[in-house]
């Protein structure tokens, strides 16, 4: 487990490990979701309503998934994907795109934009991992313009369900062994699976999206209450 008491210390190892799995992260995200990531992306965009030439932060981008879904289903859209990991910025830029992103390196606590840059900010797995949720949740709403939006997918706590021991297999066993097998490194998937696990409840997120000043929060559930997609306005 990676410890919290060090915010530094901790960006830097997540760092570290995210950069270490890079290579096989996608593919080991389609095989530990059956490719339901891809859904989800997918439900996370199309409930935003973007404009025409809409201006968009794709924040902890990795090798730029949502990126794409964004440009998929809003191919006026000026995306920027922004992330701490090197290795993960790298290898996105490698990827072909319906229309080419701006790749920026940037760090979710203290973003490189000015106030009011962005009509809409999305993010997948990313506030788990950063060293100061609050923090990041400010900042995501000073770089929206009035009225922005926000669309988050990421892990959530579970919630009480009858298939609870099959979960519990797959989050701490089936994950953990087959992140091992792909990527050779079995430790940054128990920290993924146990991270993911003591995360906040949705209804949790969404009191913290308000206490950062955000409007109109609702959220979704998917994969037996282990995932949530939060959408929020300024």
């Amino acid at each position: 487990m990676m410890s919290n008491t060090d915010p530094a210390e901790r960006a830097a190892r997540i760092r570290r490990m995210f950069g270490q799995i890079a290579p096989r992260y996608d593919l080991t995200n389609r095989l530990m979701t059956g490719s339901f990531d891809v859904r989800w992306r997918r439900e996370a965009v199309h409930g935003l309503h973007l404009p025409r030439e809409a201006h968009v932060l794709d924040l902890g981008c990795g090798t730029g998934d949502l990126t794409r879904e964004v440009l998929r289903q809003s191919p006026t859209t000026h995306v920027v994907a922004a992330d701490f990991t090197l290795p993960m910025l790298q290898l996105g830029q490698r990827r072909r795109f319906p229309r080419p992103p701006a790749w920026c390196a940037a760090d979710a606590l203290a973003l490189p934009f000015s106030n009011g840059t962005f009509d809409a900010v999305v993010c997948a797995f990313l506030l788990r991992n950063v060293a100061d949720l609050d923090q990041s949740l400010r900042e995501m709403a000073r770089v929206l313009k009035p009225g922005g939006q926000v669309a988050i997918l990421e892990t959530t706590r579970p919630t009480p369900h009858p298939l609870r021991p099959l979960r519990d297999v797959l989050m701490f066993k089936m994950i953990p062994w087959l992140g091992g097998v792909l990527t050779g490194q079995r430790d940054a998937y128990e920290y993924l699976a146990h991270s993911s696990a003591t995360f906040l409840a949705a209804p949790e997120l969404a009191q913290a999206l308000a206490a950062a000043g955000f409007t109109e929060v609702r959220f979704t559930y998917k994969m037996m209450g282990t995932i949530a997609i939060h959408w929020a306005h300024t």
